[in-house]
């Protein structure tokens, strides 16, 4: 039997691809050790250069500590030499997820003492129904070490969410990386029904999802994310730039018109994005309207990414924004999101929500605003609004 830890880094489709690696080898005997364990597996993010690094360095402080650290996940699949000069001790595996299960899971090696089941990691469990994406924006790597855009069977998918909500798990967000591009045709499944039918699973208290283009945010899926009652009122969309120029040479297909059209209708939803800063054909002007859609789009947390070109891709070697210019203006929108954060918690003081608390001390209300609130990890508690800090709103 061998020992195993487990790290990822980047999006929840990162962290649903370990998931699906921890749970084999789980079910094959190993170990799970917080520290002191023989194996470590690493799964990488490539999205930016400081991805990169950050998973360069997770490796290197893990080759110091394990006796074999296996390296997966899409910076593993982006060049030959992301991960040059590791210690001899490092395997790094270039396989998408399903490839990536089987070769660590054979060279570690199975057991005779297999378990039932995996035993419960978190209250809140990431379902992943899609991988890859089909199309290409200029700055994007995801699609070159993802591939194209594959959907899992809805069968498959409801199985595994009654599968989580049977382990104990209270939400589950249904992840991808295209996600609107679900697609099941031979059972007749677009997005809007497997929200529908996942959200009807018995036991669930609450479903979200992961992140969505806004292209796929129609009539069909805004009506069922209204009108499912599991599903929390909360959707990431991004942005990526609120200027109709940069959105061109990004190779996005929508305007910021489109953007804010298609977001109307979920005025009770607490929207959140993401937003590259120094694209190269950013100037003063493009960001300042980018400034301007996301106040009008009514966004809170926007996660804010400084362009930084990847390999492979049509701005590959474009990036003529000074680094200084990217700080300010990351510093700017990160300032601005900060109070519109603020904005929404305040809104709430003296009212009542339902609060899923999925660590000591702290929850997530039904819109995905973050709750300081004293009671047990996995318990659903109606709390009131009584003051609000830096860090979420203080429940009575």
């Amino acid at each position: 039997m061998a020992s195993f830890s487990t790290r990822f880094l980047g999006c929840k489709v990162s962290h649903s691809d370990l998931q699906e690696l921890r749970e084999r080898l789980l079910a094959e005997g190993h170990d799970e050790r917080a520290q002191g364990a023989d194996v470590a597996v690493i799964n990488t993010c490539c999205v930016t250069n400081e991805a990169v690094r950050k998973s360069r360095q997770a490796t290197h402080r893990a080759a110091r500590t394990h006796a074999r650290v296996y390296v997966t996940g899409c910076a593993a699949n982006l060049a030959a030499d992301a991960f040059s000069g590791v210690p001899d001790n490092v395997v790094v595996v270039p396989k998408r997820i399903d490839e990536a299960v089987e070769f660590v899971a054979g060279n570690v090696g199975a057991i005779g003492c297999v378990q039932a089941d995996a035993r419960l990691d978190r209250v809140r469990a990431f379902v992943k129904v899609q991988d890859g994406c089909s199309f290409s924006c200029n700055f994007c790597v995801i699609p070159l070490v993802r591939g194209a855009s594959r959907s899992r069977p809805a069968e498959r998918v409801l199985a595994e969410v009654r599968r989580r909500v049977d382990q104990g798990h209270r939400e589950v967000v249904l992840t991808g990386i295209n996600l609107g591009c679900y697609r099941d045709r031979a059972a007749g499944y677009r997005l809007a029904r497997l929200v529908r039918e996942a959200g009807a699973t018995p036991g669930l208290l609450r479903l979200r999802l992961s992140s969505i283009e806004v292209n796929h945010v129609d009539d069909e899926l805004v009506a069922a994310l209204r009108e499912t009652p599991t599903v929390g009122r909360h959707l990431h969309v991004p942005l990526q730039s609120g200027d109709d120029g940069v959105l061109r040479a990004m190779g996005r297909r929508y305007t910021a018109a489109t953007f804010l059209r298609r977001l109307a209708p979920l005025e009770e939803f607490n929207l959140t994005s993401d937003v590259i800063v120094g694209f190269p054909t950013e100037d003063d002007r493009a960001f300042e309207r980018t400034v301007e859609v996301v106040a009008e789009a009514r966004l809170t947390k926007v996660h804010v990414f400084p362009y930084s070109p990847r390999p492979g891709t049509v701005t590959s070697d474009e990036d003529p924004v000074p680094p200084a210019t990217k700080k300010d203006r990351s510093a700017r929108l990160r300032a601005a999101s900060d109070a519109s954060c603020q904005a929404r918690w305040r809104s709430k003081l003296g009212r009542e929500d339902d609060v899923l608390v999925d660590r000591p001390g702290r929850g997530y209300g039904d819109d995905y605003s973050p709750w300081l609130v004293d009671a047990r990890v996995g318990e659903l508690v109606r709390t009131r609004a009584v003051a609000v800090s830096k860090e979420g709103i203080l429940a009575a």
